[in-house]
């Protein structure tokens, strides 16, 4: 910092596509801090070095920053600064903030600098000085590229490229280019792993509005047959580092349409001045979330696999417990990935598994390792939180087991947030509307009794691809955020929680995908249909608490997976499907005060 004249270096979680998981090169801010989150920004000056994250990480945060020099900067909390206003505060005139460009949204930049401006201070994006700095960093990953399997593609690559030229004609634009992973991975109907848990590649792509378009991407990476297919359907092959090369031929009489918050700053900056720029979000977005009929079809028999999996592994979990077996939270992960395994189209698993015993399921991106994870009791709650990629779809559940006795309040809590996620389940809505407008039916039992929780409600979920897809989503309103409609063929995740530090975490998660509901004098009305077919232990919940529609709501969603895992199980599997399936009692009493 000091041979280059910076006052500051901001090191954000982000990759040159900007993606939320990122291959072990781009983890400079991990590798520097020590911090492993998924979610966080690390700001160095001469005397100050500060970690700023949100609530999921705060425990994680003081414990892999402890005695590292580096300070926890709590994100959304009253009275704390954010990290650009901190900047905004601390950097003086003539100060210079560096920030490798390949790692900075071109949205971000804008904000940046506007912020720096008011300070008087500026900002460089030609130094990435964390890579100066780090002797041993990864290489690029080098996965194959392979082709989805076209009986489960559903729509062909060619069709794809018809939607997006078609919008790209009515905004007048003679090219696109796209660096967000899942967009390419989804446009080309090719997959990769060069993303842990996420069937994407290292790519850009530069669609031209006439039949023709430029996949960047390590050429080692596709068979030449591939490379083949690839150029009938007018894909041609170019290095993934010479995008910028071919950005600055581009001249005044082409137009680009990009995404100014999914393309970085360092590729940006290669696009000519005299090109003309339209800025909006990618269409592939849109079309990627609204799942079509057949992908839907997919996904239905994938969650009736996916469930008959949880069941047996949940079961053995059971069995070993009973017969006194040792068992810890990373069996617990070893015993679902086995189950899943067996089922026809497993590719792997969609993220970490999360299996938080007892105080660890309170830390809500807990990670147990070999160093440090718990042995499970006969005692207490245990959240398991998984999920898995297969050809036909991508999983996402999270259930609470008991696995033994448990107190009143765990019983209470967890009783209130399955209120919030039969209401938010139970939904019925305009069209047109969005996921913040919903986010408080999930919280309301929460509110009601003082408590909530510090994440969102619900993402996206994509098709055979990242976990967790835009543009949607269930959260809290944020000034100034986009409200995008929750349309037909969108696949949601309700997934509410509460977390007490020390004691216990709760969270119940189902995907659910919009459907049609209704149409009245009122307009059209939409609903979610629920996808995830897995029981929910009913012994970690005071069903007392469930009033008589929730109760009917819970029976009727263990009915319909009986129904569904049912034909793919068999003998003590079955049995314990059965049981846990079975309907509640009729006569449970309902506190007045609950």
């Amino acid at each position: 910092m000091r041979q280059h004249g910076v006052a500051a270096v901001l090191v954000p979680s982000a990759d040159p596509h900007l993606s939320e998981y990122l291959p072990a090169h781009w983890q400079a801010r991990a590798w520097l801090s020590g911090f492993t989150g998924s979610a966080g920004t690390l700001i160095v000056t001469d005397d100050h070095a500060g970690l700023w994250t949100d609530s999921r990480y705060f425990a994680q945060a003081e414990q892999q920053l402890a005695g590292s020099g580096v300070q926890l900067m709590k994100q959304r909390v009253p009275h704390a600064a954010e990290h650009l206003a901190w900047l905004q505060q601390h950097l003086r005139q003539d100060d210079v903030l560096a920030v490798a460009g390949d790692s900075l949204a071109l949205t971000t930049q804008r904000q940046i600098e506007g912020r720096l401006s008011e300070a008087g201070a500026s900002l460089r994006t030609d130094l990435d000085l964390p890579a100066a700095i780090w002797p041993d960093r990864p290489p690029l990953p080098q996965a194959p590229v392979i082709e989805h399997d076209p009986a489960y593609a559903c729509i062909p690559r060619a069709e794809k490229f018809i939607r997006v030229r078609k919008a790209m004609r009515k905004l007048g634009t003679t090219h696109h280019l796209l660096s967000s992973l899942d967009d390419i991975a989804w446009l080309t109907n090719l997959r990769g792993s060069d993303v842990e848990c996420n069937p994407v590649f290292l790519a850009h792509l530069l669609i031209q509005a006439s039949d023709r378009a430029t996949l960047f991407v390590g050429r080692a990476k596709l068979g030449d047959a591939l490379v083949a297919a690839l150029a009938a359907d007018g894909i041609e092959i170019a290095d993934y580092a010479s995008i910028t090369s071919t950005l600055n031929e581009l001249d005044a009489a082409d137009s680009l349409l990009l995404d100014s918050g999914r393309v970085v700053s360092s590729i940006a900056a290669a696009i000519p001045s005299a090109t003309r720029r339209i800025e909006g979000a990618n269409p592939s977005t849109a079309f990627k979330a609204r799942k079509s009929t057949a992908e839907l079809d997919h996904v239905r028999d994938v969650m009736r696999r996916d469930g008959a999996a949880l069941v047996c592994a949940f079961r053995r979990l059971e069995q070993r417990m009973s017969a006194g077996m040792m068992v810890t939270e990373l069996d617990v992960d070893t015993l679902l990935f086995e189950e899943r395994s067996t089922q026809p189209g497993y590719v792997g698993r969609s993220f970490a598994t999360i299996a938080g015993y007892q105080a660890n399921g309170a830390l809500p991106h807990y990670q147990a390792t070999p160093a440090q994870h718990s042995t499970l009791h006969a005692k207490g709650l245990l959240l398991v939180d998984s999920g898995g990629q297969y050809l036909g779809g991508t999983t996402d559940i999270t259930r609470v087991l008991a696995l033994g006795p448990t107190t009143d309040e765990q019983r209470r809590d967890a009783a209130l947030v399955m209120k919030g996620m039969i209401a938010l389940s139970r939904a019925r809505f305009p069209k047109g509307a969005s996921g913040p407008q919903l986010d408080a039916l999930a919280r309301a039992p929460l509110w009601a009794s003082g408590m909530d929780y510090g994440h969102g409600t619900g993402h996206g979920v994509g098709y055979f691809l990242n976990v967790h897809e835009g543009p949607h989503g269930i959260r809290p309103p944020v000034a100034g955020g986009a409200l995008v409609a929750l349309e037909p063929g969108m696949i949601s995740s309700i997934e509410p929680g509460l977390y007490k530090p020390g004691r216990h975490g709760i969270r119940h998660e189902n995907l659910v995908v919009v459907v049609e509901a209704e149409q009245t004098e009122f307009g059209d009305f939409h609903a979610f249909e629920t996808l995830t077919l897995c029981p929910f232990d009913r012994r970690a919940l005071e069903i007392g608490l469930l009033n008589p529609e929730e109760r009917a709501w819970l029976d009727d969603y263990h009915a319909g997976v009986r129904a569904a895992l049912g034909p793919l199980l068999e003998g003590a599997d079955l049995d314990w499907l059965n049981r846990h399936c079975a309907p509640l009692q009729a006569n449970v009493p309902t506190p007045q005060n609950p």
